[in-house]
Protein backbone atom coordinates (compact mmCIF):
# COMPACT_ATOMS: atom_id res chain seq x y z
CA UNK A 1 0.00 0.00 0.00
CA UNK A 2 1.77 3.53 -0.82
CA UNK A 3 2.23 6.03 1.50
CA UNK A 4 -0.60 8.56 2.44
CA UNK A 5 -0.69 12.04 2.79
CA UNK A 6 -2.37 13.67 5.28
CA UNK A 7 -5.24 14.61 3.43
CA UNK A 8 -5.65 11.83 1.80
CA UNK A 9 -5.43 9.63 5.17
CA UNK A 10 -8.34 12.14 6.43
CA UNK A 11 -10.72 11.81 3.59
CA UNK A 12 -14.60 11.05 3.72
CA UNK A 13 -15.38 7.88 4.78
CA UNK A 14 -16.99 6.94 1.13
CA UNK A 15 -13.21 7.66 -0.50
CA UNK A 16 -11.37 5.70 2.07
CA UNK A 17 -14.06 2.85 1.72
CA UNK A 18 -13.55 3.19 -2.28
CA UNK A 19 -9.68 2.98 -1.80
CA UNK A 20 -8.92 0.68 0.94
CA UNK A 21 -11.57 -0.72 2.45
CA UNK A 22 -11.13 -3.91 0.86
CA UNK A 23 -7.44 -3.90 0.83
CA UNK A 24 -7.21 -3.29 5.14
CA UNK A 25 -7.14 -5.83 6.96
CA UNK A 26 -7.54 -6.13 11.18
CA UNK A 27 -5.68 -8.45 13.72
CA UNK A 28 -7.28 -6.76 17.33
CA UNK A 29 -5.05 -8.39 20.20
CA UNK A 30 -6.94 -7.32 23.50
CA UNK A 31 -5.82 -8.54 26.76
CA UNK A 32 -7.39 -9.10 30.16
CA UNK A 33 -6.14 -7.07 33.16
CA UNK A 34 -3.37 -5.75 31.82
CA UNK A 35 -2.28 -2.40 33.42
CA UNK A 36 -0.53 -0.20 30.56
CA UNK A 37 2.40 -0.02 33.18
CA UNK A 38 3.17 -3.68 32.59
CA UNK A 39 5.17 -3.34 29.27
CA UNK A 40 8.52 -2.90 28.34
CA UNK A 41 7.28 -0.07 26.13
CA UNK A 42 5.11 1.39 28.76
CA UNK A 43 8.41 1.59 30.74
CA UNK A 44 8.58 -1.68 32.81
CA UNK A 45 11.78 -2.70 31.34
CA UNK A 46 11.87 -6.21 33.78
CA UNK A 47 9.11 -7.48 31.94
CA UNK A 48 10.22 -8.86 28.90
CA UNK A 49 7.94 -8.20 25.94
CA UNK A 50 9.74 -7.93 22.83
CA UNK A 51 7.46 -8.10 19.73
CA UNK A 52 4.98 -6.09 21.67
CA UNK A 53 7.50 -3.25 21.96
CA UNK A 54 8.57 -3.91 18.85
CA UNK A 55 5.05 -3.07 17.33
CA UNK A 56 4.82 0.02 19.50
CA UNK A 57 7.81 1.22 18.18
CA UNK A 58 6.68 0.40 14.49
CA UNK A 59 3.34 2.55 14.69
CA UNK A 60 1.11 4.68 17.05
CA UNK A 61 1.44 4.01 21.17
CA UNK A 62 -1.07 5.53 23.15
CA UNK A 63 -0.11 6.84 26.30
CA UNK A 64 -3.27 7.91 27.71
CA UNK A 65 -5.67 5.40 26.58
CA UNK A 66 -8.65 4.05 28.86
CA UNK A 67 -11.14 1.69 29.46
CA UNK A 68 -14.79 3.09 29.98
CA UNK A 69 -15.50 0.51 32.93
CA UNK A 70 -12.66 -1.12 34.84
CA UNK A 71 -13.93 -4.79 34.44
CA UNK A 72 -14.30 -6.77 31.85
CA UNK A 73 -17.58 -7.61 30.10
CA UNK A 74 -18.99 -4.21 30.47
CA UNK A 75 -15.48 -2.82 29.35
CA UNK A 76 -15.50 -5.20 26.29
CA UNK A 77 -19.30 -3.97 25.46
CA UNK A 78 -18.63 -0.28 25.73
CA UNK A 79 -15.73 -1.20 23.19
CA UNK A 80 -17.89 -3.62 21.15
CA UNK A 81 -20.97 -0.65 21.08
CA UNK A 82 -19.18 2.52 21.87
CA UNK A 83 -21.93 2.83 24.44
CA UNK A 84 -21.41 3.43 28.46
CA UNK A 85 -23.30 0.79 30.68
CA UNK A 86 -26.18 2.40 31.56
CA UNK A 87 -26.92 2.13 27.74
CA UNK A 88 -25.72 -1.28 26.79
CA UNK A 89 -26.93 -3.06 29.76
CA UNK A 90 -23.82 -4.72 30.95
CA UNK A 91 -22.74 -3.24 34.71
CA UNK A 92 -20.67 -5.76 36.17
CA UNK A 93 -18.92 -8.68 35.07
CA UNK A 94 -21.19 -11.76 34.25
CA UNK A 95 -21.74 -14.58 36.49
CA UNK A 96 -21.75 -18.08 34.73
CA UNK A 97 -25.16 -18.22 34.54
CA UNK A 98 -25.54 -15.43 32.62
CA UNK A 99 -22.50 -16.02 30.46
CA UNK A 100 -23.02 -19.28 28.83
CA UNK A 101 -25.80 -22.22 29.46
CA UNK A 102 -29.25 -22.68 28.98
CA UNK A 103 -30.38 -19.32 30.97
CA UNK A 104 -27.49 -16.91 29.15
CA UNK A 105 -28.60 -13.93 26.91
CA UNK A 106 -27.40 -12.30 24.11
CA UNK A 107 -26.12 -8.82 25.55
CA UNK A 108 -25.86 -7.52 22.49
CA UNK A 109 -29.22 -8.22 21.25
CA UNK A 110 -30.52 -5.13 19.62
CA UNK A 111 -27.31 -2.92 20.27
CA UNK A 112 -25.23 -1.87 16.82
CA UNK A 113 -21.76 -3.70 16.96
CA UNK A 114 -19.23 -2.27 14.44
CA UNK A 115 -18.25 -5.82 13.84
CA UNK A 116 -21.84 -6.48 12.54
CA UNK A 117 -20.94 -3.50 10.14
CA UNK A 118 -17.45 -4.61 9.19
CA UNK A 119 -18.97 -7.74 8.28
CA UNK A 120 -22.01 -6.22 6.16
CA UNK A 121 -19.45 -4.38 4.46
CA UNK A 122 -17.77 -7.96 3.05
CA UNK A 123 -15.46 -8.48 6.02
CA UNK A 124 -15.22 -12.45 7.29
CA UNK A 125 -15.06 -12.27 11.23
CA UNK A 126 -12.77 -14.53 13.82
CA UNK A 127 -13.23 -14.34 17.11
CA UNK A 128 -10.10 -16.88 19.16
CA UNK A 129 -10.11 -16.10 22.82
CA UNK A 130 -12.36 -14.69 25.59
CA UNK A 131 -16.04 -13.59 24.73
CA UNK A 132 -17.64 -13.18 28.33
CA UNK A 133 -20.63 -10.62 26.83
CA UNK A 134 -23.39 -13.53 26.94
CA UNK A 135 -23.88 -17.19 24.87
CA UNK A 136 -20.48 -17.42 25.08
CA UNK A 137 -20.90 -20.54 22.93
CA UNK A 138 -22.77 -19.46 20.23
CA UNK A 139 -21.22 -17.14 17.18
CA UNK A 140 -22.67 -13.48 17.20
CA UNK A 141 -22.24 -9.28 16.12
CA UNK A 142 -21.06 -10.82 13.38
CA UNK A 143 -18.33 -13.26 14.10
CA UNK A 144 -18.66 -16.90 11.78
CA UNK A 145 -15.58 -18.34 13.25
CA UNK A 146 -15.65 -18.98 16.71
CA UNK A 147 -13.33 -20.26 19.24
CA UNK A 148 -13.86 -19.71 23.19
CA UNK A 149 -13.86 -20.65 26.58
CA UNK A 150 -16.80 -19.96 27.78
CA UNK A 151 -17.09 -18.15 30.88
CA UNK A 152 -14.70 -15.43 32.33
CA UNK A 153 -11.37 -17.33 33.24
CA UNK A 154 -10.79 -20.70 34.39
CA UNK A 155 -7.60 -22.70 34.43
CA UNK A 156 -4.94 -22.12 31.70
CA UNK A 157 -4.04 -26.06 31.51
CA UNK A 158 -5.39 -27.80 29.37
CA UNK A 159 -8.88 -25.92 29.07
CA UNK A 160 -12.73 -26.99 27.57
CA UNK A 161 -12.77 -24.66 24.01
CA UNK A 162 -16.13 -24.77 22.49
CA UNK A 163 -14.59 -24.82 18.70
CA UNK A 164 -17.11 -23.81 16.48
CA UNK A 165 -20.11 -24.92 18.44
CA UNK A 166 -17.87 -28.43 19.45
CA UNK A 167 -17.05 -28.75 22.94
CA UNK A 168 -12.96 -30.14 22.99
CA UNK A 169 -10.79 -30.42 26.22
CA UNK A 170 -7.07 -29.58 24.68
CA UNK A 171 -4.48 -30.38 25.89
CA UNK A 172 -1.46 -27.28 26.58
CA UNK A 173 -1.30 -23.90 27.92
CA UNK A 174 -4.51 -21.54 27.09
CA UNK A 175 -2.76 -18.69 25.17
CA UNK A 176 -1.00 -20.90 23.39
CA UNK A 177 -3.89 -23.14 21.69
CA UNK A 178 -5.97 -19.22 21.05
CA UNK A 179 -3.15 -18.64 19.16
CA UNK A 180 -3.22 -21.88 17.17
CA UNK A 181 -6.85 -21.35 16.49
CA UNK A 182 -6.00 -17.76 15.54
CA UNK A 183 -3.59 -19.26 12.98
CA UNK A 184 -5.44 -21.32 11.76
CA UNK A 185 -8.29 -18.58 10.68
CA UNK A 186 -5.42 -17.14 8.53
CA UNK A 187 -4.30 -19.60 6.46
CA UNK A 188 -8.35 -20.01 6.19
CA UNK A 189 -9.41 -16.19 5.17
CA UNK A 190 -6.35 -13.94 4.28
CA UNK A 191 -7.45 -14.24 0.84
CA UNK A 192 -9.88 -12.13 0.91
CA UNK A 193 -10.76 -9.12 3.80
CA UNK A 194 -10.92 -10.00 7.31
CA UNK A 195 -11.09 -9.18 10.60
CA UNK A 196 -9.63 -11.37 13.67
CA UNK A 197 -10.29 -11.06 17.17
CA UNK A 198 -7.75 -12.24 19.47
CA UNK A 199 -9.01 -11.16 23.23
CA UNK A 200 -6.63 -13.31 25.37
CA UNK A 201 -7.33 -14.76 28.65
CA UNK A 202 -4.40 -13.69 29.89
CA UNK A 203 -2.99 -12.30 32.48
CA UNK A 204 -6.19 -12.34 34.62
CA UNK A 205 -6.09 -14.96 37.09
CA UNK A 206 -6.01 -17.87 37.79
CA UNK A 207 -1.95 -17.98 38.69
CA UNK A 208 -2.15 -21.91 37.83
CA UNK A 209 -0.08 -22.75 35.20
CA UNK A 210 2.51 -21.03 33.08
CA UNK A 211 4.82 -22.69 30.77
CA UNK A 212 8.63 -22.45 31.89
CA UNK A 213 9.55 -20.53 28.81
CA UNK A 214 7.46 -18.18 29.84
CA UNK A 215 8.40 -17.76 33.28
CA UNK A 216 12.63 -18.53 32.61
CA UNK A 217 13.15 -14.71 32.18
CA UNK A 218 11.98 -14.25 35.84
CA UNK A 219 13.83 -16.58 37.72
CA UNK A 220 16.11 -14.20 39.23
CA UNK A 221 13.47 -10.79 39.26
CA UNK A 222 13.54 -8.04 41.42
CA UNK A 223 10.26 -7.01 40.34
CA UNK A 224 10.63 -3.31 40.91
CA UNK A 225 7.43 -2.65 38.81
CA UNK A 226 5.51 -4.44 41.63
CA UNK A 227 4.77 -1.42 44.40
CA UNK A 228 4.96 -2.89 47.92
CA UNK A 229 2.25 -0.58 50.04
CA UNK A 230 0.44 -1.45 52.66
CA UNK A 231 -2.73 -3.06 52.05
CA UNK A 232 -5.51 -1.05 50.87
CA UNK A 233 -8.10 -0.77 53.56
CA UNK A 234 -10.82 -1.97 51.63
CA UNK A 235 -9.23 -4.45 49.49
CA UNK A 236 -11.20 -7.08 48.28
CA UNK A 237 -10.35 -10.21 50.46
CA UNK A 238 -10.79 -12.80 47.65
CA UNK A 239 -7.47 -10.91 46.27
CA UNK A 240 -5.48 -10.20 49.30
CA UNK A 241 -2.94 -13.30 49.08
CA UNK A 242 -1.81 -11.94 46.46
CA UNK A 243 -0.13 -8.78 48.30
CA UNK A 244 3.15 -8.92 48.64
CA UNK A 245 3.39 -12.33 47.26
CA UNK A 246 6.59 -13.16 44.69
CA UNK A 247 4.84 -16.21 43.17
CA UNK A 248 1.72 -14.40 41.99
CA UNK A 249 4.09 -11.48 40.39
CA UNK A 250 5.88 -13.98 38.82
CA UNK A 251 3.03 -15.70 37.37
CA UNK A 252 1.55 -12.23 36.25
CA UNK A 253 5.10 -11.45 34.15
CA UNK A 254 5.09 -14.94 32.87
CA UNK A 255 1.27 -14.73 31.64
CA UNK A 256 1.96 -11.44 30.09
CA UNK A 257 5.38 -13.09 28.37
CA UNK A 258 3.14 -15.56 26.79
CA UNK A 259 1.26 -12.73 25.19
CA UNK A 260 4.18 -11.34 23.92
CA UNK A 261 5.12 -14.59 22.49
CA UNK A 262 1.95 -15.21 20.60
CA UNK A 263 1.69 -12.28 19.31
CA UNK A 264 4.58 -12.46 17.29
CA UNK A 265 3.33 -15.89 16.48
CA UNK A 266 0.72 -14.24 14.66
CA UNK A 267 2.72 -11.25 13.13
CA UNK A 268 5.29 -13.85 11.56
CA UNK A 269 1.79 -15.49 10.21
CA UNK A 270 0.91 -12.51 8.95
CA UNK A 271 4.36 -11.97 6.99
CA UNK A 272 4.21 -15.63 5.76
CA UNK A 273 0.80 -15.13 4.08
CA UNK A 274 1.92 -12.07 2.49
CA UNK A 275 -0.53 -9.65 3.79
CA UNK A 276 1.18 -7.99 6.72
CA UNK A 277 1.28 -4.49 4.52
CA UNK A 278 -2.36 -4.49 4.31
CA UNK A 279 -3.16 -5.56 7.60
CA UNK A 280 -3.67 -3.06 10.58
CA UNK A 281 -2.40 -4.16 14.30
CA UNK A 282 -4.00 -2.99 17.28
CA UNK A 283 -3.19 -4.58 20.77
CA UNK A 284 -5.03 -3.09 23.48
CA UNK A 285 -6.51 -4.80 27.31
CA UNK A 286 -10.07 -4.60 28.60
CA UNK A 287 -9.26 -2.23 31.53
CA UNK A 288 -6.14 -2.24 34.08
CA UNK A 289 -4.94 -3.81 36.74
CA UNK A 290 -3.07 -2.90 40.13
CA UNK A 291 -0.80 -5.45 41.49
CA UNK A 292 0.63 -3.51 44.72
CA UNK A 293 -0.34 0.01 43.42
CA UNK A 294 -2.51 1.94 45.95
CA UNK A 295 -2.15 -1.20 48.05
CA UNK A 296 -4.53 -2.96 45.68
CA UNK A 297 -4.36 -5.84 43.84
CA UNK A 298 -7.12 -6.78 41.38
CA UNK A 299 -8.92 -3.98 39.27
CA UNK A 300 -11.65 -1.84 39.71
CA UNK A 301 -13.60 -4.47 41.90
CA UNK A 302 -10.28 -4.65 43.67
CA UNK A 303 -11.85 -3.37 46.19
CA UNK A 304 -15.44 -2.64 47.56
CA UNK A 305 -16.49 -0.32 47.06
CA UNK A 306 -15.14 -0.33 43.76
CA UNK A 307 -12.50 2.69 42.80
CA UNK A 308 -11.77 3.81 39.41
CA UNK A 309 -7.90 4.15 39.92
CA UNK A 310 -5.63 5.42 37.04
CA UNK A 311 -4.24 1.60 37.08
CA UNK A 312 -7.66 0.33 37.15
CA UNK A 313 -8.47 2.35 34.19
CA UNK A 314 -5.58 3.10 31.90
CA UNK A 315 -4.50 0.65 29.39
CA UNK A 316 -2.37 -0.14 26.46
CA UNK A 317 -2.99 0.84 23.07
CA UNK A 318 -0.75 0.08 20.29
CA UNK A 319 -1.79 0.97 16.37
CA UNK A 320 0.34 -0.43 13.72
CA UNK A 321 -0.02 -0.44 9.95
CA UNK A 322 3.22 -0.59 8.17
CA UNK A 323 2.92 2.80 5.22
CA UNK A 324 0.17 4.32 6.89
CA UNK A 325 0.38 5.04 10.77
CA UNK A 326 3.96 6.51 11.30
CA UNK A 327 6.39 4.49 13.08
CA UNK A 328 7.11 5.96 16.62
CA UNK A 329 4.27 8.12 16.76
CA UNK A 330 3.59 8.74 20.65
CA UNK A 331 0.13 10.20 21.05
CA UNK A 332 -0.67 11.80 24.02
CA UNK A 333 -4.18 12.52 23.92
CA UNK A 334 -6.50 10.37 26.41
CA UNK A 335 -8.73 8.38 24.16
CA UNK A 336 -11.68 6.04 25.88
CA UNK A 337 -12.92 2.16 24.78
CA UNK A 338 -15.90 4.38 23.47
CA UNK A 339 -13.89 5.88 21.42
CA UNK A 340 -12.66 3.02 19.56
CA UNK A 341 -16.46 2.25 17.78
CA UNK A 342 -16.37 5.38 15.48
CA UNK A 343 -12.31 5.54 15.18
CA UNK A 344 -11.72 1.65 13.91
CA UNK A 345 -15.07 2.33 11.10
CA UNK A 346 -13.55 5.57 10.22
CA UNK A 347 -10.27 4.25 9.91
CA UNK A 348 -11.37 1.50 7.12
CA UNK A 349 -14.30 3.50 5.54
CA UNK A 350 -17.42 1.82 7.09
CA UNK A 351 -20.70 4.04 8.16
CA UNK A 352 -22.94 3.58 11.30
CA UNK A 353 -26.43 4.43 11.88
CA UNK A 354 -26.16 7.33 14.20
CA UNK A 355 -26.74 6.73 17.92
CA UNK A 356 -27.48 9.73 20.12
CA UNK A 357 -26.19 7.39 23.17
CA UNK A 358 -22.74 7.50 21.99
CA UNK A 359 -20.34 9.36 23.53
CA UNK A 360 -17.10 8.29 21.59
CA UNK A 361 -15.02 10.66 19.30
CA UNK A 362 -13.20 9.22 16.00
CA UNK A 363 -8.79 9.37 17.25
CA UNK A 364 -8.30 9.08 13.09
CA UNK A 365 -6.89 12.19 12.76
CA UNK A 366 -4.33 11.48 15.77
CA UNK A 367 -3.40 8.58 14.22
CA UNK A 368 -2.05 10.32 11.12
CA UNK A 369 -0.03 12.75 13.46
CA UNK A 370 -2.54 15.49 13.06
CA UNK A 371 -2.26 18.50 15.32
CA UNK A 372 -5.85 19.18 16.61
CA UNK A 373 -8.01 20.45 18.70
CA UNK A 374 -8.95 17.34 21.22
CA UNK A 375 -10.34 18.13 25.01
CA UNK A 376 -9.27 15.99 27.22
CA UNK A 377 -12.09 14.96 29.14
CA UNK A 378 -13.68 11.26 29.69
CA UNK A 379 -16.60 9.71 31.74
CA UNK A 380 -16.35 6.08 33.26
CA UNK A 381 -19.13 4.33 34.79
CA UNK A 382 -18.99 0.99 37.03
CA UNK A 383 -22.31 0.09 38.63
CA UNK A 384 -23.15 2.64 41.72
CA UNK A 385 -19.48 4.57 40.83
CA UNK A 386 -19.36 7.23 37.76
CA UNK A 387 -16.29 9.40 37.66
CA UNK A 388 -14.89 12.32 34.94
CA UNK A 389 -11.23 12.85 34.68
CA UNK A 390 -9.85 15.82 32.94
CA UNK A 391 -6.36 16.47 32.02
CA UNK A 392 -5.36 17.38 36.04
CA UNK A 393 -8.68 16.17 38.29
CA UNK A 394 -10.58 12.99 38.88
CA UNK A 395 -14.17 13.16 39.85
CA UNK A 396 -15.51 9.75 41.51
CA UNK A 397 -19.09 9.43 42.39
CA UNK A 398 -20.41 6.82 44.39
CA UNK A 399 -23.90 6.50 45.46
CA UNK A 400 -25.06 7.75 49.06
CA UNK A 401 -24.06 4.16 51.15
CA UNK A 402 -20.33 4.89 49.55
CA UNK A 403 -18.12 7.73 49.77
CA UNK A 404 -16.98 10.35 46.96
CA UNK A 405 -13.96 11.29 45.99
CA UNK A 406 -11.77 14.43 44.49
CA UNK A 407 -8.28 14.13 43.36
CA UNK A 408 -5.76 16.66 42.09
CA UNK A 409 -3.65 14.72 39.39
CA UNK A 410 -1.46 17.44 39.01
CA UNK A 411 -0.34 18.21 42.62
CA UNK A 412 -1.01 14.18 43.98
CA UNK A 413 -0.75 11.91 40.49
CA UNK A 414 -0.68 8.91 43.05
CA UNK A 415 -4.12 9.75 44.20
CA UNK A 416 -2.99 9.42 47.69
CA UNK A 417 -5.13 12.13 48.90
CA UNK A 418 -8.84 12.33 48.87
CA UNK A 419 -9.43 16.37 48.89
CA UNK A 420 -13.37 16.52 48.11
CA UNK A 421 -13.65 18.10 51.74
CA UNK A 422 -10.76 20.69 51.01
CA UNK A 423 -12.92 24.48 50.57
CA UNK A 424 -10.04 24.81 48.33
CA UNK A 425 -11.27 22.32 45.91
CA UNK A 426 -15.48 23.34 46.43
CA UNK A 427 -16.15 25.83 43.74
CA UNK A 428 -14.08 22.63 41.06
CA UNK A 429 -15.69 20.06 42.86
CA UNK A 430 -19.02 21.91 42.24
CA UNK A 431 -18.66 22.34 38.56
CA UNK A 432 -17.47 18.87 37.88
CA UNK A 433 -20.40 17.13 39.73
CA UNK A 434 -22.64 19.59 37.58
CA UNK A 435 -20.67 18.12 34.45
CA UNK A 436 -20.52 14.92 35.58
CA UNK A 437 -24.32 14.62 35.82
CA UNK A 438 -25.44 16.48 33.06
CA UNK A 439 -23.51 14.41 30.57
CA UNK A 440 -25.13 11.44 31.38
CA UNK A 441 -28.63 13.36 31.68
CA UNK A 442 -27.94 14.02 28.27
CA UNK A 443 -27.09 10.93 27.10
CA UNK A 444 -30.24 9.24 28.42
CA UNK A 445 -29.37 7.81 31.53
CA UNK A 446 -31.17 7.72 34.57
CA UNK A 447 -29.71 9.51 37.53
CA UNK A 448 -26.83 7.13 39.74
CA UNK A 449 -29.28 6.47 42.50
CA UNK A 450 -31.03 4.67 39.91
CA UNK A 451 -28.15 2.58 38.36
CA UNK A 452 -30.01 -0.73 39.09
CA UNK A 453 -32.59 -0.19 36.45
CA UNK A 454 -29.86 0.20 33.71
CA UNK A 455 -29.08 -3.87 33.59
CA UNK A 456 -31.31 -7.14 33.93
CA UNK A 457 -28.20 -9.40 34.74
CA UNK A 458 -27.39 -11.47 37.92
CA UNK A 459 -25.19 -8.83 39.77
CA UNK A 460 -22.02 -10.82 41.54
CA UNK A 461 -22.39 -10.52 45.82
CA UNK A 462 -19.00 -9.35 47.11
CA UNK A 463 -18.10 -10.04 50.24
CA UNK A 464 -17.11 -7.51 52.87
CA UNK A 465 -13.28 -6.10 53.03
Amino acid sequence: MPDLSRREFLATPAVLASRFAARTNVVLFMTDDHGAWAMGAYGCDEIHTPNLDKLAAGGARFTRAYAATPVCSPSRMTYLTGLLPSHHGVQDYLIPEDSFGPKSRRFLQGLTTYTELLAKAGYTLGMCGKWHMGNDEYPQAGFTYWVTVPGGGGTYRDPVFVVQGQRKKIPGFKTDIVTDYALEFLDRHHAKPFFLMVPFYAPHTPYDYQPEIYRAPYAQASFRCFPRQPVHPRQNPQLRKLHGNTEAMRSYCALVTGVDYNVGRVLRRLEELGVRENTLVIFTADQGWNAGHHGVWGKGNGTVPFNMYEESIRVPMIWNHPGRIREGLVIEEMVSAYDFFPTILEYLGVGAPPDRRRIGRSYVPLLAGQKVSWRNRLYFEYAYVRAIRTENLKYVERTAEWPSELYDLEADPGETRNVIEDPAYRKTLDGLRRELAEVFEKLGAPPLSDWRKTTSQNLHVYPNP
